[in-house]
C-alpha cells in the first residue's frame, strides 16, 4: 500500500490533480471491464428462468396414454403458464390445451380413457374443464362463483365430485357493505365443501352440494364401486387445525356422513383398497406435538371393523403413498440424496423397491390394473422428465427400463454445467453431515476457489445433485464465474431418518451453524477454497440459518438472508404456522424465554460484523416481514453494511418471473461486490 498520495517517480512528472484524475480513470475502466465480465456469462439469468419444466404426469386407466404438464415463462404477463401435453399410445407428445390467458393443470382421465378433465383459470376463477383425448377444443363443466380447488371422477365416469370454497353469506355481505373491511384473527377464512356434478358434453350442469357443516373438506376419494366418498376434513383451513383432521365416509345417494377415523391427532386420507373394503390413511394417532420432525405413520383399517394395522414402519423416513392397486401399495421415500419407489404387499407387509432407473422419483401414477406407470422424475444430471413403462413389481428386481417420453434436458445442451459431488463430513458434535459440492465445469484441482454456501429451507428440505439449481441464487453462473458452491443437508433435513431430523429440536440455529461451519472447515482442510472470499445465503429456514451466522461468526465476507427468522418470539406470535415453533423449541416464549433467546439471531445482533442483504415478500405470513425489519434495524443501528429488498405483493416465495429476476440480480450484485470486488449496476 502506498504511503504517499502518488509514487515519487511520478511526482515530478504530473501534478497531484492530474494523478488523481488518471487513477480515477483507471479505476473506472477496471470497473467497466469487471462489470462486462460479470454480466457476460454464457448462460443469462433470463435463459435460466426460461427453462421449460415438466410435471404432474397422469396415465390413462388402460395404461396406453400419458397426460402431463409443461410450465413455461411468460414475461409479457409476468406469469408462469402451465399447459397439458398428451402422448397417445406411445406417439410423439403434443400440446393438448392452449390457454389464452392463464394456465391449465391437474389432468385426470375419465374411466373410459376418452376424456381428460382439468382445472383452468382461463375464465379468471379456476373452473373445471373437459377435453377429448383425441384433441379439439376444451369446454367448461362448471361456472361457479368460487374457484374449484380439487376434483375426482366417479368410477362410472358419469359424475365428478369437486371441492370449492363457500361463497359469502348474505349476512357477511351486509356486514361488509355497512362496516367495510376488517377481520378477526383466526376467523378470516372460507370453508371448503364437496359438490357432485353430472358430466355432460353439451351444457354446464348444475352441481349438488354433498357436505354441510362447520368444517372444511381437505381431500376426497371415491370408493371403487362409486357408491361412497371418503372425505378428510378439519374444523377450518388454518394450519393449526390440521392436528384435528378426521376421516368421514359419505354415502352418495343419501348424503349421510359417518365419522370413522378421529384420533386425538390428525388423520389424513390416502386411498381406498381396490376391493373397497379398507381405507389407507396416515396418522400421528396421539402425538399432537411432533409431527413436523417425526416420521409419518401409515395405517390400513377395514371400514366394517375399524381395526387399524400399521404398515411400512420399518422405513425410517416419511412415506408418500402414490397408489393402491391390484399389484399392491406403492409409495415413495427419500433416501439421502435420492427418492425411490417402493411396493408393499398389504397382506404380508413385505416391502421391496421398484427399480426405475431414476435418481429422484416424483409424481407417480398407475393404470387401473397396476401394470403400467408414468413418473415425473429426473436423473442427477438432467431436468425433470416424464417416464413410462411396465410396473415391474417382482421381488428382488434389479432393472426396469422405462421409456423417456420428454427430452426437456436438451435445453441444457452447450451449457457449462457445474460438476456435482456428494460429500460428507463430521459436525462439531460428531453428527455425520452430507452436502452437495458444485464445481466449475473447468475445475482445476490445483487452484483455490471462492466459496458460496447456499442453505435449503424446511428445515425438512433436502438438496440433491442437479445441473441447474433453481430459485433466486444463480449457482450455475457463480460456478462459471469461478466459485465453488456448497449446499448443506444440515441436521433436520429430510432423507436421513427421524433421529437426524430431531437433532435440531431445541437446538435450532446452533446445531445448524455447526453443520455449515464444519463443512467449510472440511473444504479448507482439503485445500479447495480461498477462505478470504466466502459468502452464505438461504431462503426461509435457510434464511434463518444465514441470519444466525450473521450474528455468530465473521468468516463470511457477505451474507444474504431470504425470508428468514430473526426473532423466534416475534415469529411465534405472528406466523401462520405457530405449532412449528412450539414443537421444535418445546415451549412457548412465556414458558421458556431462554430457549427463544438462545436460538434467535437478534439476541446476538451486537456481535454482527458481516455485510448482510435481506430479501423478503411484503405479504409473507409464514415468516412475517417484521422479522426482516427487525434484523435490518439491528444491523443499521450497528452501522453494518446492509440493505433490505421488499418484493411487493408476494408472500413467502417469489412466484413471478420479473421479481424473481430482480431477486437473482440483487444476489448477483451483493456477492460480486464483497467476493469479487465488483460494482455491478442493474441492467436497464
Amino acid at each position: 500500500m502506498l504511503k504517499q498520495p502518488y509514487p515519487t517517480e511520478i511526482h515530478y512528472l504530473i501534478s497531484p490533480n492530474q494523478y488523481a484524475l488518471m487513477i480515477r480513470s483507471i479505476i473506472l475502466a477496471a470497473l467497466m471491464l469487471a462489470t462486462t465480465a460479470a454480466i457476460s456469462q454464457s448462460v443469462t439469468f433470463e435463459q435460466w428462468l426460461n427453462l421449460r419444466q415438466a410435471g404432474n404426469a397422469s396415465i390413462s386407466p388402460d395404461g396406453a396414454s400419458i397426460a402431463y404438464t409443461i410450465t413455461s415463462t411468460n414475461w409479457k404477463d409476468n406469469t408462469y403458464d402451465m399447459e397439458i401435453w398428451l402422448s397417445r399410445k406411445g406417439a410423439t407428445p403434443f400440446q393438448l390445451t392452449h390457454t389464452p390467458k392463464g394456465s391449465s393443470n391437474s389432468p385426470q382421465w375419465s374411466p373410459d380413457n376418452k376424456w381428460i378433465a382439468f382445472l383452468s383459470d382461463r375464465g379468471n376463477k379456476t373452473q373445471l374443464y373437459l377435453i377429448s383425448a383425441d384433441g379439439g377444443e376444451a369446454f367448461p363443466l362448471t361456472k361457479e362463483d368460487e374457484p374449484i380447488t380439487s376434483f375426482a371422477w366417479n368410477p362410472d365416469g358419469k359424475q365428478i365430485a369437486f371441492t370449492k370454497n363457500d361463497s359469502d353469506s348474505k349476512a357477511v355481505k351486509a356486514t361488509k357493505d355497512r362496516f367495510g373491511a376488517f377481520s378477526e384473527e383466526g376467523k378470516e377464512y372460507k370453508l371448503t365443501h364437496c359438490w357432485l356434478l353430472p358430466v355432460t358434453t353439451d351444457s354446464i350442469a348444475h352441481p349438488t352440494r354433498l357436505t354441510e357443516g362447520n368444517y372444511t373438506v381437505t381431500d376426497l376419494r371415491w370408493s371403487p364401486d362409486g357408491s361412497q366418498i371418503a372425505i378428510e376434513h378439519q374444523p377450518d383451513p388454518l394450519i393449526p387445525s390440521s392436528i384435528h383432521a378426521a376421516i368421514t365416509i359419505l354415502d352418495k345417494s343419501t348424503k349421510k356422513p359417518v365419522l370413522i377415523i378421529a384420533d386425538p391427532a390428525g388423520d389424513h386420507l390416502l386411498s381406498w383398497s381396490p376391493d373397497g373394503k379398507s381405507l389407507l390413511y396416515s396418522s400421528s394417532v396421539t402425538d399432537t406435538v411432533a409431527q413436523y420432525y417425526k416420521n409419518n405413520r401409515i395405517f390400513i383399517t377395514p371400514t366394517a371393523t375399524l381395526s387399524p394395522k400399521e404398515i411400512a414402519a420399518t422405513i425410517d423416513e416419511n412415506k408418500n403413498v402414490v397408489d393402491w392397486n391390484p399389484q399392491g401399495i406403492f409409495f415413495t421415500a427419500s433416501l439421502r440424496t435420492k427418492t425411490a419407489l417402493f411396493q408393499l404387499d398389504p397382506a404380508s407387509g413385505d416391502i421391496h423397491p421398484v427399480a426405475t432407473g431414476i435418481d429422484v422419483v416424483g409424481n407417480t401414477t398407475f393404470s387401473k390394473d397396476g401394470q403400467f406407470m408414468a413418473i415425473s422424475g429426473r436423473s442427477f444430471t438432467g431436468l425433470t422428465e416424464i417416464y413410462t413403462g411396465a410396473a415391474n413389481t417382482a421381488a428382488n428386481t434389479t432393472a426396469n427400463i422405462l421409456a423417456q417420453l420428454t427430452h426437456l434436458s436438451d435445453q441444457l445442451k452447450g451449457w457449462p454445467l457445474p460438476i456435482n459431488e456428494v460429500i460428507q463430513w463430521k459436525s462439531k458434535d460428531g453428527a455425520s453431515i452430507e452436502g452437495i459440492l458444485l464445481k466449475p465445469a473447468n475445475y482445476d484441482a490445483k487452484k483455490k476457489y471462492p466459496l458460496l454456501v447456499v442453505i435449503h429451507g424446511g428445515p425438512t428440505g433436502v438438496d440433491r445433485p442437479e445441473p441447474v439449481p433453481t430459485y433466486v441464487y444463480p449457482i450455475l453462473q457463480w460456478c462459471e464465474k469461478g466459485a465453488l458452491v456448497l449446499r448443506v443437508n444440515y441436521r433436520g433435513s429430510a432423507a436421513y431418518g427421524e433421529k437426524f431430523r430431531t437433532l435440531n429440536v431445541r437446538n435450532l440455529g446452533v446445531g445448524d451453524m455447526w453443520d455449515v461451519l464444519s463443512g467449510v472447515e472440511d473444504l479448507n482442510k482439503k485445500g479447495l477454497i480461498d477462505t478470504t472470499r466466502m459468502g452464505c445465503m438461504g431462503w426461509s429456514q435457510g434464511g434463518y440459518i444465514s441470519a444466525f451466522l450473521t450474528t455468530h461468526t465473521s468468516i463470511f465476507k457477505a451474507i444474504s438472508v431470504g425470508a428468514g427468522i430473526s426473532d423466534w418470539q416475534t415469529y411465534y406470535v405472528s406466523t401462520d404456522i405457530t405449532p412449528f415453533t412450539r414443537q421444535y423449541l418445546k415451549a412457548t416464549p412465556w414458558e421458556d424465554k431462554a430457549i427463544y433467546e438462545k436460538t434467535s439471531p437478534i439476541t446476538t445482533i451486537n456481535q454482527a460484523r458481516t455485510p448482510t442483504q435481506i430479501q423478503h415478500g411484503e405479504l409473507d405470513r409464514r415468516v412475517p416481514i417484521s422479522d426482516a425489519y427487525e434484523l435490518y434495524r439491528g444491523l443499521q443501528d450497528r452501522n453494518i453494511p446492509s440493505r433490505l429488498f421488499v418484493y411487493k405483493g408476494f408472500g413467502h416465495g417469489i412466484t413471478k418471473p420479473k421479481e424473481r429476476l430482480a431477486a437473482i440480480w440483487h444476489n448477483w450484485q451483493w456477492f460480486a461486490k464483497y467476493i469479487w470486488g465488483e460494482e455491478i449496476p442493474m441492467p436497464q
